[in-house]
């Protein structure tokens, strides 16, 4: 039980950040006797494998931590930390450390196909949640979110080697946290849309009445304009004095002519 604790433990520190357990497991199997990796898993602890490492860890560290790249780095590492996940599971499950059971050294492919899925799960679930992260905090959060992911990912590599019964303890703590980022990303995502549905429908009501009143002023200027050409043709029409009133004014007489 405590080598698939372990295995677990490693396998999902993977899923965080896979050359952490990587190099961990690699410097204690090398250095110490905490780790005694079986014999097919030996280069593991080999200093072309613990260089390589460092110098991948590295370059994961950074890229991580700069909005954008880390989507591109997280895409880059779905067949990574699964792969690592599986190898480090199968390592750490068949050292006769943790455990005297036979049964994971005996099935090697069983135990790197749990670790596999192990790390897998624990990608999908931070890859998920980055995106709802930046959305929240304009992209400024990517940092602090890598920083606390490297953090948890050397914990629970050192939990999983020492104190692997609290290995439990932190796959709930992290379902947990994983889920609340998730759904609080959904969350604001969708009340964001709902904010600019009432934005653009509130302009379109604007713009459409600001047209109606429009047409309304040119509809009553028109005919007031048409009332007062009416009003003036008439009232010329009235005024003016017919030939045969007795207003009309006397046809002018021919000068040498006497009226008739």
């Amino acid at each position: 039980m405590f080598a698939a604790l372990t295995g677990a433990g490693l396998s999902a520190a993977a899923g965080l950040n896979a050359f952490i357990p990587l190099v961990i497991v690699g410097i204690f199997a090398r250095f110490t006797d905490v780790v005694e990796l079986p014999d097919q898993l030996m280069w593991l602890q080999s200093w072309p494998v613990l260089i390589l490492g460092l110098v991948l860890l590295a370059a994961e560290v950074v890229l991580d931590k700069i909005p954008g790249v880390d989507t591109v780095n997280d895409l880059i590492q779905t067949a990574v930390r699964p792969l690592v996940g599986g190898v480090i599971f199968a390592a750490s499950a068949s050292a006769a450390e943790f455990d005297d059971h036979r049964f994971w050294t005996d099935h090697p492919l069983i135990a790197g196909i749990v670790g596999a899925v192990i790390a897998a799960v624990v990608h999908i679930s931070k890859t998920a949640s980055r995106p709802a992260v930046n959305a929240s905090t304009g992209g400024t959060g990517a940092p602090l979110a890598s920083f606390a992911e490297d953090a948890i990912a050397v914990g629970l590599s050192f939990l999983a080697i020492f104190i692997p019964v609290l290995v439990v303890i932190v796959f709930v703590v992290l379902g947990v946290m994983f889920y609340r980022i998730v759904t609080s990303g959904r969350r604001r995502r969708k009340h964001k849309s709902l904010l600019q549905t009432q934005s653009r429908l509130a302009r379109e009501a604007a713009q459409a009445d600001g047209r109606g009143s429009r047409r309304e002023r040119w509809r009553a200027w028109t005919s007031e304009y048409r009332e007062r050409l009416g009003s003036r043709g008439g009232g010329s029409a009235d005024s003016a004095p017919s030939a045969e009133s007795p207003d009309a004014p006397a046809e002018a007489t021919p000068r040498g002519q006497s009226p008739a």
